[in-house]
């Protein structure tokens, strides 16, 4: 069965590239009205980089700055579905700095809640609900990445509790976890030959994901058909952390 979201109003947080951008692209080709925000002027952003912006509305919001979210225009006259796919990854030793640290964390996990709390009552007044994107790092050591890997337990601790604590308003909070997916923040191992050769040792399914395959897992739990389930984080990552 394909899902239908003919009409629905869905904003999807770092929707500008990557994984978002799937996710968004994803809910619009089923009929959504969708917006994204990301972090860059609008003619910034290339199909030629994995951001295609057609179709959909797009506003310059910068999500680690609180005051920014607050501040931002309702993209619609309501909200059905928030998707929070917004983050970043610092290498070479940088989240060992503490402003590092503190940057990724900042935009991982912190940007999740001030959008949360930005669009609750539009949820609540919908019977929406929010998707988070957090990560297998979630769930094992990542070397050289303590920001990166704090943050995305974080999110996924964070989707737990705020599902349980809006359950009763008619938000449900569920997430997605993806693996090794072939986007722009995964070009340190996409475009090493040996690292990626080694990575793909490691899953099962033999092939990196995609931001359609993350999309396929969010349109679920946006949908009806997940009406049950709130607070739970689904692991999209061809069987790598098994």
């Amino acid at each position: 069965m394909d899902l239908d979201f003919t009409g629905k109003r869905v904003l999807v947080v770092g929707g500008s590239s990557g994984i978002g951008n799937g996710i968004a692209h994803g809910f619009r080709t089923r009929g959504a009205r969708v917006a994204v925000w990301g972090t860059r002027p609008r003619e910034d952003y290339r199909p030629e980089d994995g951001s295609d912006l057609t179709g959909l509305e797009y506003a310059q919001v910068d999500a680690s700055d609180s005051a920014a979210v607050a501040a931002a225009a309702d993209p619609f006259d309501g909200l059905d579905v928030l998707v929070l796919a917004q983050g970043t990854v610092l290498y070479r030793k940088g989240e060992f700095e503490m402003d590092g640290f503190r940057k990724v964390v900042g935009v991982n996990l912190d940007s999740l809640m001030a959008c949360a709390m930005r669009f609750l009552d539009a949820l609540k007044a919908s019977g929406g609900n929010i998707i988070t994107i957090s990560s297998t790092a979630a769930f094992h050591a990542t070397r050289g990445n303590p920001a990166y890997n704090a943050s995305k337990a974080g999110a996924v601790a964070l989707t737990r509790t705020l599902g349980q604590a809006w359950a009763g308003e008619g938000v449900r909070i569920n997430g997605v976890a993806p693996g090794l997916v072939d986007t722009k923040l995964t070009k340190v191992t996409t475009e090493n030959p040996e690292r990626l050769a080694g990575a793909l040792r490691g899953i099962p399914l033999g092939r990196l994901g995609t931001p359609e395959d993350m999309a396929g897992a969010v349109l679920f739990l946006a949908s009806p058909l997940a009406a049950y389930i709130t607070g739970q984080t689904l692991i999209v990552d061809g069987g790598l952390t098994l």
